[in-house]
């Protein structure tokens, strides 16, 4: 497989997809009310709780490979260039447990909605959120400690950049969060209106929602480039045990 740099691309599409779509679709249902919902509120009825699910799914599924391609790459770096700091495999494991967990906090995103489960929820959100923030800090160490074996200072720079600004925004997310479900005295949270209470704190943390989500999938795009010098094997199946039969 050489055309690996598609993988990033894909993801990138599927969660912008994902994300627009079932926003446009419960908008157009009645089920939120347009001014920036929760994207999780944008997916928690159906025909759109539906839709999210599984493309979240999907998309789930794909960066957790692309994840896994990207620590494999790093790996295959160290061995060809052992001159490089040994402290990169200890950074470029921990990356692929909080990338793995990111992954699996999405996948919890999706499959168990707040009215629903809410507990589930919310611990997959931290997951999602929490855990995808220190993967990309550990990537944009990870990118200085490579350079120039692969990657750019430029691309080292921007990982960093953003990974500040998604630790900020999750900050921001779930203390505004916190303080506007306090102050809600509304009917009902899918359809919250200045009226409601806590209305300023909810459209910060919302905005700030979208905003390290859209962040989220920039920076898994931009292991594009170094993707393109990467190519993956079929994986090699052993047969521990033949039984013939004459």
């Amino acid at each position: 497989m050489s055309k690996v740099y598609l993988l990033p691309v894909a993801v990138f599409l599927i969660f912008q997809v994902t994300f627009l779509g079932t926003y446009i679709v419960a908008v157009l249902e009645g089920h939120v009310v347009p001014t920036v919902p929760y994207i999780s509120d944008a997916a928690t009825y159906s025909p759109e709780s539906c839709i999210f699910g599984q493309l979240i799914n999907i998309g789930s599924v794909l960066l957790g490979i692309t994840i896994y391609v990207r620590y494999r790459h790093v790996l295959q770096l160290y061995e060809h260039h052992p001159d490089l700091d040994s402290a990169v495999l200890r950074h470029n494991r921990l990356a692929l447990w909080f990338g793995m967990l990111s992954c699996l906090g999405i996948s919890f995103v999706g499959n168990f909605q707040e009215t629903n489960v809410r507990i589930v929820h919310f611990i997959g959100a931290f997951c999602c959120f929490g855990c995808g923030t220190l993967y990309f800090w550990m990537q944009a160490l990870i990118t200085y400690m490579i350079y120039p074996m692969a990657g750019t200072r430029l691309t080292a720079h921007l990982r960093l950049g953003m990974s500040v600004c998604c630790t900020i925004l999750f900050i921001m997310l779930a203390v505004t969060g916190v303080m506007s479900h306090i102050l809600f005295n509304g009917q009902n949270p899918r359809k919250w209106y200045p009226s409601d209470g806590g209305w300023y704190y909810h459209v910060i943390s919302s905005i700030s929602e979208w905003i390290i989500a859209t962040i989220f999938s920039f920076f898994i795009l931009s292991f594009t480039p170094e993707f393109r010098d990467v190519s993956v094997d079929h994986p090699q199946i052993s047969l521990l045990s033949i039984t013939m039969t004459i």
